[in-house]
């Protein structure tokens, strides 16, 4: 178990595996740094880093729930990397921490090697925004990881067929904690207030901006083929304001893919060879 403290006095938990390439592995919205665990047996030739952001995870909550934003968390980002001597690394970026990358690009260009996109770019749709917002801060109903794997399977269904239930009690480990009385967030339910009031305040970065300091950087984006958040036609516009990138389509994927699929596997692959 490992931890540091952010200039502001934060302490942010992660976890540094593995030798080799370093790959940084920032997680979704409300996840946390298990949020990689499909994809951890395959990186046997990369030092994998991965951070649970303020408020989520093994992190400390912030008592300012408006820190819970891109900004902040993309310097605790580069903090991180700072803690740890790393002067450039690649990103794997899955949902928010995609947008996180992106903001990284247009701060601190010169520390990234090359950047992932996992189910995320400069345009969120709608019906994923709604998706999302129906679910954050949510205490789970499910008592046991057995009810909550069910539960999963239930609901993600239509956009993942056929993945099996015991991958989704995985899935409920990694997004739940076991308490006594059940299963509860391991995230601060204040994300939910962050997201409404930075709305509300018009703070709302313009995401193509930021996907555009990527230009020079070698970049690739997984979108799920089922997605709700990441469509094909982003993708398309995507494609020709970066000539360079690269992407595949995950089938039977929808938010998110899981990364451990032949296709995100390769890109992922490419990427970090710089063969893009």
């Amino acid at each position: 178990m490992s931890d540091f403290t952010t200039t502001d006095g934060q302490r942010i938990y992660f976890e540094d595996t593995g030798t080799g390439t370093p790959l940084l592995c920032l997680a979704g919205l409300t996840r946390n740094s298990r949020d990689f665990s499909f994809f951890a047996p395959h990186a046997a030739d990369l030092r994998m880093i991965a951070m649970d952001y303020r408020g989520r995870g093994r992190s400390g909550y912030d008592a300012d729930f408006m820190n819970y934003n891109i900004f902040r968390e993309s310097h605790d980002a580069i903090e991180l990397l700072d803690f740890l001597g790393i002067e450039k690394t690649f990103v794997l970026g899955t949902s928010r921490g995609g947008l996180i990358a992106m903001a990284l690009a247009a701060s601190h260009p010169e520390r990234l090697a090359g950047v992932i996109l996992n189910d995320v770019g400069p345009v969120i749709e709608l019906s994923g925004i709604a998706k999302i917002m129906a679910y954050v801060g949510a205490q789970p109903t499910a008592k046991t990881y057995d009810e909550a794997a069910v539960a999963l399977k239930q609901v993600m269904e239509p956009q993942f067929p056929g993945v099996p239930l015991e991958t989704w009690r995985m899935q409920a480990e990694i997004q739940y904690e076991k308490q006594d009385n059940g299963l509860a967030l391991r995230y601060d339910p204040a994300l939910r207030k962050a997201l409404i009031e930075q709305a509300a305040s018009g703070a709302t970065p313009d995401l193509w901006m930021f996907f555009d300091a990527l230009s020079n950087i070698s970049t690739g984006v997984i979108r799920g083929a089922n997605s709700d958040v990441l469509s094909a036609d982003t993708i398309a516009k995507m494609h020709d304001r970066h000539p360079g990138l690269i992407s595949t389509e995950v089938p039977d994927r929808g938010h998110v893919p899981f990364l451990n699929e032949p296709q995100s596997l390769d890109l992922i692959q490419k990427v970090l060879k710089n063969d893009v």
